[in-house]
């Protein structure tokens, strides 16, 4: 019988050491190399991959117990460009040099670095190939009874929009991977929306240091927030950016805005930090910042429509 209760757990980046500290907090235990629960169920947020160094160990983890009902997961943006990293693009396979939808920069390698030793890039590799199936099983988001899931940001024109191209499982193909992965493309927009979130050019020609000490002249947006509401950054705190003429407000009227009237909806993505607690009513990030020796953080759910900072768990 499908469980009523979820505890939905964020970001991994291949820490299972915290991985499986936090499912045993949660009562979880091991049954013939399964975690499983007697009345609850798992919903990962994606990401499972790059940074952290026990790649193999969180995917046989969690594929596992996808792949036996004690969760359900969907993509992240990592697992997207995993599949783009590893499939090759069909337009360059006609003459001239060959390359991958996801072009192998030294940034885009090291980035993946950590999932590349693990598995390798040979697709004759039968543990990579295995992975790679695992990762196109990945829904782009979940809707169930009262309850909404997605890696990033929830998006209804993008969701609309994917759900026409999409399987009813909402799970990607190849063929619209390699249309999504262009810019400039619908197919390219919507996905990037909903598994990276929105994004706004700081006005001034600000910039700010990512974490990985990138210098960059976008910012995430709180789209969860209502538009003209202040710190609408996602990146924070502050939401006052260092620019290239003085300090630089980012601009407050650019967040979507997720309506108290919808159902819950949990994500991830966004590498908060501190006390883990809902960011609205209805609205709650699980992303704690693992990679960053932070938090590995679950919500445990039971139906309810307001979220509570008491149903936090996290190690």
């Amino acid at each position: 019988m499908k469980p009523a209760h979820y505890d939905i757990i964020g970001d991994i980046h291949g820490y299972a050491d915290k991985l499986h500290d936090l499912l045993e907090k949660l009562g979880y235990e091991k049954t013939e190399g399964v975690f499983g629960h007697p009345t609850r169920k798992v919903i990962f947020l994606g990401d499972f991959i790059d940074r952290g160094p026990q790649q193999k160990q969180v995917l046989d983890t969690a594929m596992a117990m996808v792949n036996n009902h004690k969760a359900l997961a969907v993509m992240g943006n990592h697992e997207l460009n995993a599949l783009a990293y590893h499939t090759l693009d069909p337009n360059t396979l006609k003459g001239g040099p060959k390359r991958h939808l996801r072009w192998h920069t030294k940034k885009s390698t090291q980035q993946h670095q950590a999932f590349i030793d693990a598995y390798g890039t040979d697709h004759k590799n039968s543990e990579l190939s295995r992975v790679l199936d695992f990762f196109y099983s990945l829904p782009l988001w979940l809707e169930l009874d009262g309850l909404r899931i997605i890696h990033a940001c929830w998006h209804a024109e993008s969701i609309e929009y994917l759900a026409s191209l999409l399987n009813q499982n909402h799970t990607l193909s190849k063929e619209l991977l390699v249309a999504a992965i262009p810019p400039g493309s619908p197919e390219h927009d919507a996905i990037e929306l909903i598994l990276k979130g929105p994004e706004t050019r700081l006005p001034g020609g600000g910039c700010h240091t990512d974490k990985e000490g990138t210098q960059r002249s976008h910012v995430r947006l709180a789209w969860w927030m209502p538009p003209r509401t202040p710190w609408s950054a996602a990146t924070r705190p502050p939401n006052i950016i260092a620019g290239s003429h003085g300090d630089t407000l980012v601009p407050a009227e650019v967040g979507l805005g997720y309506s108290l009237e919808l159902p819950p909806v949990l994500f991830g993505h966004y590498w908060f930090s501190g006390q883990p607690s809902p960011l609205a009513p209805n609205v709650a990030c699980l992303d704690y910042s693992v990679a960053k020796g932070e938090k590995l953080c679950a919500y445990r759910w039971s139906g309810e429509s307001v979220l509570s900072e008491n149903n936090f768990v996290y190690v």
